[in-house]
């Protein structure tokens, strides 16, 4: 039996999600969204770019649920910080739609504000902690590669990062564990360049919407979502930074906060404690005391 992925927002991220996976042929997809049209077209042209991509996954657009059934993982839209309130509303309803038809599910969460968003997936779907894994470490892990290999002029393939925390001004990237070619970047680079990746990490995604004026990133979001599907279907076992329901790891109880994981057949398949310096560790708790705030604000 096809293995089938829904994908509910056909805007750019979602949309982008859904061409890399059917290209990639992990899975079939369905494309949901509430405007009438969109869904469809999009998932044609998508679906007409095989005869020349060479995939023969299908791809459908709906506006409605029923084509989703069966589903095993998929990926809720994406939002600004600053509507919580709305996007929990987008969400409640996509997950109360959503397992009418299908309940065995592993569910990718994009949407942001990410954290709390995650915790919303996982009251309203009371889905187990392991299937609910939100994708943000990857896509800040990827940002910060993206600028070591920019200042040291290096493959990107050489290098590897970690960030932990919440998605967000308050994340917490790590240059003690990240590294080129196994060598981790403070002892490659001076500490004011260091601390300029950091900082520019952490701004990643407002220095892309600053360039766009009307939007925001979805190539890099979507190839992160994507990661996850093809660890998660080929229970590769992949350790990838993803935002997972904590219950006393990293001393931090009840909040969905970023952190290195493996991600198998099972979803959330293990997670990895690092051993923190104080410093680092204060961080971590400050940017998770952030995420408690947005969570404290729901209402669902």
């Amino acid at each position: 039996m096809r293995r089938k992925v829904t994908v509910i927002g056909a805007g750019n991220v979602g949309a982008s999600v859904a061409q890399r996976i059917v290209e990639k042929d992990l899975a079939d997809v369905v494309l949901v969204d509430v405007i009438e049209g969109v869904p469809q077209g999009k998932g044609l042209d998508m679906y007409q770019s095989g005869a020349v991509e060479g995939f023969d996954m299908k791809i459908v657009g709906s506006n409605g649920y029923e084509e989703t059934a069966g589903s095993d993982a998929r990926k809720p839209g994406m939002s600004r910080d600053d509507l919580l309130r709305k996007n929990e509303e987008i969400v409640v309803d996509c997950m109360s739609k959503l397992t009418r038809f299908s309940r065995d599910l592993i569910v990718i969460v994009v949407t942001n504000p990410l954290d709390a968003m995650c915790e919303v997936v996982r009251r309203v779907g009371k889905l187990p902690k392991n299937k609910v894994i939100g994708m943000a470490g990857i896509l800040d892990s990827a940002r910060m590669r993206a600028f070591i290999s920019m200042e040291m002029n290096v493959s990107m393939q050489n290098i590897h990062t970690t960030v932990l925390g919440g998605h967000g001004d308050t994340m917490v990237p790590l240059p003690r564990y990240s590294t080129v070619a196994g060598v981790p970047i403070t002892e490659l680079l001076p500490a004011d360049r260091v601390e300029a990746i950091v900082k520019r990490t952490a701004g990643g995604g407002a220095e892309i919407v600053n360039f766009l004026k009307t939007g925001s990133a979805y190539y890099a979001p979507s190839a992160a979502a994507v990661e996850m599907v093809d660890a998660i279907f080929n229970d590769r076992r992949k350790i990838l930074p993803c935002a997972v329901y904590l219950d006393g790891e990293y001393g931090i109880k009840g909040l969905f906060v970023g952190v290195p994981v493996i991600l198998g057949k099972n979803g959330l398949e293990k997670i990895i404690e690092l051993k923190l310096t104080p410093d680092e560790a204060a961080a971590l708790r400050k940017s998770a005391d952030s995420v408690q705030e947005l969570v404290g604000k729901l209402t669902c």
